[in-house]
């Protein structure tokens, strides 16, 4: 699939207190944050986690990261809904594929922005 400079892509995922036992067995980050329920009963899901939406774009485009700058901005709850906006900023074809750059906005159910990133990498041209 071809991409172009402001292409915009969506995707949206709700963690369950199930994902985040299981990212944490398998990364051995079982940070006390992650394992045990704060005031309000909620897991506080790993960040890494939380980024983790937009590789699901990234593996619909094909797109193989290079380099990935996060930024952390508010910490994501079991139960949130968080939602990943990612837009091509730019995109240089080259022989035998295009390098591509993006960014991204994680934004939870209320809104407010939990995450932003950006990416550059490459898709292989068929």
């Amino acid at each position: 699939m071809p991409v172009h400079k402001g292409d915009q892509f969506t995707w949206e995922r709700t963690f369950t207190e199930e994902e985040i036992r299981k990212f944490g067995e398998l990364t051995g980050d079982l940070g006390i944050h992650h394992t045990e329920k704060d005031e309000n009963g909620r897991l506080m899901v790993h960040g890494l986690l939380t980024a983790s939406i937009g590789t699901k774009i990234g593996g619909d485009l094909h797109y193989i990261a290079r380099e990935m700058t996060s930024r952390f901005l508010r910490p994501v709850f079991s139960g949130d809904t968080i939602t990943c906006e990612l837009q091509v900023t730019d995109v240089t074809q080259k022989e035998g594929f295009s390098l591509v750059e993006v960014t991204s906005i994680y934004k939870n159910q209320n809104g407010k922005e939990v995450l932003s990133a950006s990416s550059e990498g490459i898709i292989r041209d068929k």
